[in-house]
Order: C-alpha cells, then sequence, then structure tokens
C-alpha cells in the first residue's frame, strides 16, 4: 500500500482496514465500503445504508469525507460540455471536464495542479507546477461527476486523463487510480476506456508497454520535426522525436495497441501541406491514428480555416495515415485545460487544446 495515500478514494478495500485508527475490520464490510465509494459514487459516509453506525463513525473519524476535493464552479456550454473547477483539500486547484454524447459520456481528468511541461500553447503551463495529485484526488474527480450522471440514470462510459498536468510525470499514481478504476467491485471499468495522454516522456512509455494494461496511449506530437517540436514543446529537447518514437513502436509491440497522435492545428505554424507531408513520412507504417485538433481560439494563436484543415487531413489520408477532425467543445465555458483555474486565480489564460 502506498502510505502516502491519505484518502480513502485512493484506497483498494484491503487497505480501507488498515488505514482504520482503531483497528481492522472485517474483509467483507471493506469490500462494501469499497463499492459505495466507486460503484455507487456515494457523496458521504452516511448514505453507506448497509454499515453499522459505529463502522460509520470510525471512517468519518479517520478519513472525514469521502472525496478529497470540493466543487468551486460548474459551468455549461451550449453544447453540453460541463467544466468542473475543484479546490483540493491538499491545497491548490484542478479542472474537470464531462463531455456528453448521445451514446457516450467522457469525462477528462487533471492528474497534477499545475504542468512543468511548459508547452508554448497550453494555458495550464503558463501557471507553472505545484504538484502531483494522489490517487485519491485522481479518482475522486471521476466519482464526483459520476455521483452526479447517476441522479440522471447515466453513467461513465469512457475516461480520458487528458486534464491539467502531464500523467506520465505521475506515473504511479496515475497507475494506481486506473486500477483503482477497473476494479471489478468498483467502477469496474475497462482498460480499452481509459486512455492515457502524454507530450512525450519516452522511458515512461516503455513502462507503460510493460504493465500489462489495455489503456489506449494519446502522444501529444504537433509537430513532424524537431525544431518545430522543440519550440512549441520543450521536452522535445529531453526526448526528441527518434528516442520518442522508438518507445512508441516498442509499446505498439508489446501491447498491440494502436496510438493516437495528437495534432494541435495552429494558423501559420504547423498547419501547412508540406508539415502534413512531413507527418505522413514520420508515421507511415506505424500502428496509429492522427487526431487533428484545431487549437482553442483563444490568447495570440489562431485556428486555421475549416478548408486548410481539411486540406492537412486529405494529405495524410493520401498517405495513407488513419486520421479524424475532433470535434470543437466548449468553446464557450474555457474548456480547454487550465482556462477556468487560471480565471479563478485572477491570472491571464493563453489557452490549450
Amino acid at each position: 500500500m502506498h502510505l502516502s495515500e491519505r484518502h480513502i478514494a485512493g484506497l483498494f478495500p484491503e487497505e480501507i482496514g488498515r488505514q482504520l485508527a482503531d483497528g481492522e475490520i472485517p474483509a467483507y464490510r471493506t469490500r462494501q465500503v469499497f463499492a459505495w465509494l466507486h460503484k455507487h459514487a456515494a457523496a458521504s459516509f452516511r448514505e453507506m445504508e448497509n454499515l453499522p453506525r459505529d463502522l460509520i463513525a470510525r471512517l468519518e473519524k479517520a478519513f472525514h469525507s469521502v472525496w478529497p476535493l470540493e466543487l468551486v464552479t460548474r459551468r455549461i456550454s451550449t453544447d453540453g460540455t460541463e467544466k468542473y473547477l475543484f479546490a483540493l483539500r491538499g491545497g491548490g486547484a484542478v479542472e474537470t471536464v464531462l463531455l456528453p454524447e448521445e451514446k457516450r459520456q467522457t469525462i477528462c481528468i487533471s492528474t497534477q495542479v499545475g504542468c512543468a511541461m511548459n508547452c508554448s500553447f497550453c494555458a495550464t503551463g503558463k501557471g507553472g507546477f505545484e504538484r502531483n495529485l494522489s490517487a485519491g484526488e485522481i479518482v475522486a474527480q471521476v466519482l464526483f461527476v459520476q455521483n452526479r450522471l447517476k441522479a440522471e440514470g447515466k453513467v461513465l462510459s469512457n475516461i480520458v486523463y487528458m486534464g491539467m498536468g502531464e500523467p506520465l510525470a505521475n506515473y504511479d499514481a496515475v497507475l494506481r487510480s486506473v486500477r483503482l478504476i477497473n476494479h471489478p467491485q468498483g467502477l469496474d471499468m475497462g482498460a480499452r476506456r481509459l486512455t492515457i495522454s502524454t507530450c512525450g516522456l519516452a522511458p515512461q512509455i516503455r513502462s507503460l508497454a510493460e504493465e500489462g494494461l489495455q489503456v489506449n496511449l494519446a502522444v501529444s506530437l504537433h509537430a513532424a520535426d524537431d525544431h518545430d517540436r522543440s519550440a512549441m514543446m520543450p521536452i522535445n529537447k529531453v526526448y526528441p522525436l527518434e528516442e520518442l518514437l522508438a518507445a512508441c513502436d516498442y509499446y505498439t509491440t508489446q501491447t498491440n495497441r494502436r496510438i493516437s497522435y495528437e495534432y494541435a492545428l495552429i494558423s501559420g505554424i504547423n498547419d501547412g501541406p508540406e508539415q502534413a507531408r512531413r507527418l505522413g513520412e514520420l508515421l507511415r507504417g506505424r500502428l496509429c491514428h492522427v487526431n487533428l485538433i484545431p487549437i482553442n481560439p483563444v490568447g495570440p494563436e489562431k485556428r486555421p480555416s475549416g478548408q486548410r484543415i481539411a486540406q492537412f487531413a486529405r494529405v495524410l489520408e493520401r498517405a495513407g495515415i488513419p486520421v479524424s477532425i475532433r470535434k470543437e467543445r466548449g468553446t464557450d465555458i474555457e474548456a480547454a485545460c487550465g482556462q477556468l483555474r487560471q480565471r479563478s486565480l485572477g491570472g491571464q489564460a493563453n489557452g490549450r487544446v
């Protein structure tokens, strides 16, 4: 067990009893508590109707609350996208986004307060890095939104680790959260419904390949050569494209899972047909898919025209690269990572996809 995990939302059934100050509880009781937390997304210990009162009192004394966060702001877009700003009891604030569709309910969750990667177009990075989230703080975002959906007779269908922070820079907590979300006595959400995003931490990609998990991997690429990518993403100076793509190839070899390469299109920067051609050459023969993301229209960077985006996609298609264009969501509620937090802190957000 991770002794640093202070939040009950980050504990497995067998760990819950050991965390109680006055002794263990029967295993079947810890399974009940875990199911109430994860499967039923209970908002308080007092909602756990089949638990004895003395156990509820012990849980309240040991953990105080089921979620280590509190809602600060919830904003709803005209397209149905919902953005949550949470204050963490351990300090800091993070954002979570719900992307509802007719047959899917996808949540985008954060893994760090701030981010140290400093990508040029990212609002989160502009605020700097404060700390990693614990597994409990990561999972609690999911449980909070699941609790709200439950009232509408809906359930989460997919989770993407694409919110604030670099997930693979908080490797242990992220992997622990994945296993908590997978747990058969809890949400029991299959790994193939989870996507972990990274800006390109090559060693951690290789480690993830050996975890035996069938999670989806999304790699933020945004450029097809080292010169352009380093200008946009400082991490490329540490792990340049050759090293990054070698790690990605290892991931596909070990898991047989297709990688999604995220490509944020910025007008006049990386959206030309020559850049599309180079991207096609870079990825040809690889088990992959390219997700084109018109950048959120805030700050100095501008979104390409629809014609320019379609032209970029056609070049990739002619190169035999599977490609899609991400649907614009939530721009009227500042749904890009870091924007709402920056505004709440009185900062000036510069936007991120």
